[in-house]
């Protein structure tokens, strides 16, 4: 069985929901899902020091609420929540900086019109987000620690956080290799075509010297059923 179909997008519906929530007719979807893909990326790379896990973007008429879900919540709210009033300019400012470079039209941001809300959610466990697990493994790498050790301290660490299976797959010039290949690092269970089992996955590039590798990573958490 290939393993092409996304584990999120799979269980969209019976387990997971939409990261975008909002309704848009034809000729404004576009337009709108570009924005919301850009605003991601900004906020990505913005609060990577804060454990970034999730972003969720809600429209409504006059109203854009952004929901972050961050491990280190602390560092996004600021003291006495200055740090939150520089992330809500940030997203007026990217907003507007997109709207204005793609000339989007009736979907520009308007200041004056659209009330933007950020909320911070903070993450309970950092060690059974994919994205934050990727994201270590891949600042790891980056900073050339050997890539046997970081996988198995992190298959560890993650299954001692109450993980059911956990799967790290690398692929590129690996320690800098002059072949490009592939490893996978498993432990537990991971039923990729199981829609009940919450699997979370993330892939994350990480920019060596000796160019960019791929680092996917599945976690299986434990159900409530």
């Amino acid at each position: 069985m290939g393993q092409k179909i996304h584990p999120y997008g799979f269980r969209l519906g019976p387990l997971y929901t939409w990261t975008s929530r909002w309704f848009a007719n034809d000729a404004r979807y576009a337009d709108i899902l570009l924005q919301d893909v850009l605003l991601r990326e900004a906020l990505t790379k913005r609060l990577k020091p804060s454990g970034l896990a999730l972003v969720e973007i809600e429209r409504s008429i006059n109203k854009l609420r952004v929901i972050l879900h961050v491990s280190r919540p602390g560092l996004v709210i600021g003291r006495g929540g200055t740090g939150l009033e520089e992330i809500k300019k940030f997203v007026e400012m990217t907003l507007r900086a997109i709207a204005h470079k793609r000339k989007l039209g009736k979907t520009a941001f308007d200041q004056t019109k659209t009330k933007v809300e950020v909320v911070v959610e903070p993450v309970k466990e950092p060690n059974l987000s994919a994205q934050i697990v990727a994201t270590n493994i891949g600042d790891q790498l980056v900073k050339r620690m050997p890539h046997k050790r970081v996988c198995m301290q992190t298959l560890d660490r993650v299954m001692t956080s109450g993980a059911k299976g956990v799967k790290i797959k690398l692929s590129g010039r690996i320690a800098g290799a002059e072949i490009s290949r592939r490893e996978t690092y498993k432990t537990g269970s991971i039923p990729l075509s199981t829609l009940r089992e919450d699997v979370e996955y993330a892939e994350v590039p990480a920019l060596t010297k000796s160019g960019y590798i791929g680092v996917k990573v599945w976690i299986c958490k434990k159900s409530n059923n």
